[in-house]
């Protein structure tokens, strides 16, 4: 297992970035994990519409995991990544990192799989595309 400071975000853009304000604080001052989570399948949610090219609910979240704190001027990146289809569903791997306004290095804060359904205008599921094989 690596250690914590060896670690690097993942490669590419994060599906969602933003500031952690004081609104987004729990009654004890410290930044909700209801609001870091919303930010997962958000991220999560993003991936799932544009891979089943249409609407997706979140069906589980399997894994979550807190490893760090997160607090008020922290910069959050929300990295997403489509896992695994089966017939209906989609299984999507979120990272969350933060990174204080005074430092460039990054700290991953939590984790978790996100699984997603593809459903139609019916709201009923729909059958959705396999993972594209990647490019050599």
């Amino acid at each position: 297992m690596r250690k914590a400071e060896d670690e690097v975000p993942p490669a590419g853009e994060p599906a969602v970035r933003v500031i952690a304000m004081p609104a987004d604080t729990n009654p004890n001052g410290d930044i909700f994990g209801g609001w870091l989570m919303s930010l997962m399948d958000s991220a999560a949610g993003s991936v799932a519409a544009r891979h089943s090219k249409g609407r997706a609910v979140t069906i589980a979240v399997d894994g979550m995991a807190f490893l760090r704190p997160v607090v008020v001027g922290d910069e959050v990146s929300v990295f997403a990544q489509l896992i695994d289809v089966g017939r209906t569903s989609m299984k999507i791997a979120v990272e969350a990192w933060r990174r204080t306004r005074h430092d460039d290095r990054s700290y991953r804060v939590t984790q978790a799989t996100f699984t997603f359904v593809a459903i139609g205008e019916d709201r009923q599921p729909r059958t959705v595309p396999p993972i594209a094989p990647a490019a050599s």
